[in-house]
């Protein structure tokens, strides 16, 4: 599938997890979002960790500045909590409508961090975001 891409910022490796297995069900590779300047998917995957109870800054700065207005996205990330990922959605939504994008839907994890969620993502959570892969491009 040329028309989708599946673009992470991920620190810790938990949204990476995640990314691969979407990229996976759908054929493709993730790829980092700070190695693509733009983009010319027609349906991005856009995914990012909770760093500070916001998405990675790096993502912000990739929606700010690509070519977002028109295109269909998918996001997806990983928290500690659960609050911690609604945020995240919630800003990389608003942000994302701002600049022009049609929001396709949301998947959200728990990710290790510290000492919580040990095993996470774990293979229910890889599965669903594989679900949630499939049920993206159904909609496009």
């Amino acid at each position: 599938m040329t028309d989708v891409s599946v673009l992470v910022d991920s620190r810790g490796g938990n949204t990476r997890k995640v990314a691969d297995a979407i990229a996976d069900e759908l054929g493709i590779k993730a790829r980092d979002v700070t190695a693509s300047s733009s983009d010319d998917g027609k349906i991005l995957f856009l995914g990012s960790g909770t760093y500070g109870g916001k998405p990675g800054e790096v993502m912000m700065e990739f929606i700010g500045s690509g070519n977002i207005s028109g295109r269909k996205v998918a996001i997806f990330g990983t928290s500690a909590s659960l609050a911690g990922g609604q945020k995240l959605i919630s800003a990389m939504t608003d942000f994302l409508m701002q600049k022009g994008a049609t929001i396709l839907g949301s998947y959200h994890c728990k990710g290790k961090f510290l000492f919580v969620n040990w095993g996470h993502p774990n293979k229910e959570d890889l599965d669903n975001a594989r679900k949630f892969a499939r049920e993206m491009i159904n909609k496009k």
